[in-house]
């Protein structure tokens, strides 16, 4: 008798022990980029496992998930989206395939911009300004992540309220750290409003528009200007004193590295999907502010 109450003694604490190991779990979280892996670890903290889906180097407008992101997403509780192309189309499946899955729209509450693309048809006499689509780029402001970083925190509680002191400490602890970073680059661009760049694809509008700046695209959607459209664009920059062109991973830079060869002006490697987000912010509007000297 003794030793069967020692046997189910033993049985209940195993039990309680694997139960209080799988609550003590972090919360699987799914992200569609890698800022954001930024944001919800930076709220988050230790209570988050977080997946990327589009991975360095790929891109949102042409993503498709690995096997091992679908195995994660069947584990997950919580996807994170943010409005970028792919996930019109694949969402949905996300959400078939895990049914318990929260889905959490971070853009919800932020006014979106039109992104434009402006250059002409080879056999065109005049620029046209082509059709014009909503902007997904709401990661690149920091007054834009303060709304997400809301978002993230208040599914963070809702889904895992025992940690609820810890993600808003963190959340508290972030948006200091967006505002320090707001400020620091409203000073770099103190007195340089107007001051334009060209970008090979316009992932910058939210950028721009925060601090006083204006971005002119080279191509939208990832399609290259034609000829003529690529010798309008050279005399514009020229007439416009632009000093610097943007180029990313994600795009072919061919036409924008043209403009800054024939126009004297700097490239400068802006990555918009960097996982290093506010350094990578910093160091894109100090490199810009450099080459405006």
């Amino acid at each position: 008798m003794i030793l069967f109450r020692l046997i189910c003694i033993t049985v209940l604490l195993s039990a309680f022990s694997s139960l209080e190991v799988h609550a003590s779990e972090p919360l699987k979280v799914i992200v569609s980029i890698q800022p954001q892996e930024y944001f919800v670890k930076k709220i988050g903290g230790e209570f988050v496992d977080i997946t990327v889906m589009v991975l360095p180097g790929a891109s949102p407008h042409t993503y498709e998930p690995k096997p091992r992101q679908m195995a994660d997403l069947q584990k997950a509780v919580l996807y994170f989206a943010i409005g970028v192309p792919f996930e019109d189309t694949w969402l949905k499946k996300f959400e078939a395939a895990n049914e318990k899955m929260k889905i959490i729209h971070t853009e919800q509450g932020i006014e979106k911009i039109e992104m434009k693309g402006h250059y002409c048809e080879e056999d065109s006499h005049h620029e046209k300004d082509h059709h014009a689509t909503t902007d997904p780029h709401i990661w690149l402001s920091p007054d834009l992540v303060m709304i997400q970083a809301r978002n993230i925190k208040e599914a963070l509680v809702d889904i895992d309220p025992g940690h609820k002191s810890a993600f808003e400490t963190n959340y508290e602890a972030f948006v200091r750290e967006l505002t320090d970073l707001d400020q620091r680059i409203r000073g770099i661009f103190s007195g340089k409003d107007g001051s334009r760049f060209m970008v090979q694809h316009p992932s910058w509008g939210y950028f721009a528009k925060a601090y006083g700046l204006e971005q002119i695209p080279v191509e939208i959607e990832g399609k290259e200007p034609k000829a003529k459209a690529l010798q309008d664009l050279m005399i514009n920059a020229r007439q416009m004193n632009v000093k610097a062109v943007f180029v990313q991973p994600q795009f072919s830079a061919k036409s924008a590295r043209t403009i800054a060869d024939a126009v004297g002006c700097k490239v400068i490697s802006a990555d918009p999907l960097a996982l290093a987000w506010s350094e990578n912010l910093l160091k894109v509007a100090e490199e810009f502010r450099d080459a405006l000297r």
